[in-house]
């Protein structure tokens, strides 16, 4: 069953058509892929899911609610969390308080004195960070920022997970703890849609993908089926479809 079904999208800015009609499903404790190439209008798709964009047509349903008209802070609340690829931490704060600040936005004060300290020092633990609680956001490495990212989506419980290349900086090791980490959450009944460049992350994790060009999907399938399309390997992954590591296009 989709948690998330994307109808018929279109979004113009001007005379320029940034998605046309795309149609896309996120099922269940699944893991579906968004790739493209850069540009193909990727992001603009997850704002328009998250609130931040308006379609010029189509419709977004969450868990079978039509999502017209609800702001960004209504669709959080309904379960919806996201990643950006621009890091948004608090660099003044520490990689801890930035994820209470979290926890603080979604439960409030309240929720705060409900144990959500320990809640915080757990997912640290569980996306590989707590080495770095006490370091400021703006003095971490990269990959270490991209995690907190993705610690602070997470403290606000979220059913849905959109991730926007989430392991962007990340090294060989941090990014195939990352692959197992999200095959957990989806083991856990979160839905995780992702978008994401490493061609050996969302062929190793995703259950579907869905293949966007120039605003519109060109294909969707298994990672096997993505592979196979003559669609797919002349837009994006190149002439050897078959080992599908390609990394940046």
């Amino acid at each position: 069953m989709a948690l998330l079904d994307v109808a018929d999208v279109t979004v113009r800015f001007g005379g320029v058509t940034a998605v046309d009609g795309a149609s896309i499903s996120a099922e269940q404790s699944r893991i579906t892929g968004l790739i493209g190439p850069n540009g193909a209008g990727k992001t603009t798709l997850f704002n328009v899911i998250t609130g931040l964009q308006p379609p010029t047509a189509g419709t977004v349903r969450l868990g079978g609610r039509n999502l017209a008209r609800w702001p960004p802070s209504r669709r959080a609340r309904a379960g919806m969390g996201r990643t950006f690829q621009r890091l948004e931490a608090f660099g003044s704060l520490t990689v801890r308080e930035n994820v209470l600040v979290a926890r603080e936005i979604h439960q409030g004060v309240k929720g705060l004195l409900r144990g959500s300290g320990s809640r915080v020092d757990e997912l640290l633990e569980r996306v590989g960070i707590s080495g770095y609680a006490a370091h400021r956001a703006d003095a971490v490495p990269t990959g270490v920022a991209r995690l907190l990212e993705m610690a602070r989506v997470l403290a606000i419980d979220p059913r849905l997970l959109l991730l926007d290349e989430p392991s962007s900086g990340l090294d060989e090791s941090e990014t195939a703890a990352f692959g197992a980490l999200l095959r957990e959450l989806a083991a856990e009944d979160r839905t995780i849609l992702l978008v994401e460049h490493d061609m050996d992350l969302v062929m190793s994790v995703c259950d579907v993908i869905h293949v966007l060009e120039f605003g519109r999907i060109i294909a969707s399938g298994t990672p096997e089926e993505i592979r196979a399309d003559t669609r797919v390997q002349e837009a994006y992954l190149g002439a050897e479809p078959a080992s599908a590591t390609g990394g940046q296009p």
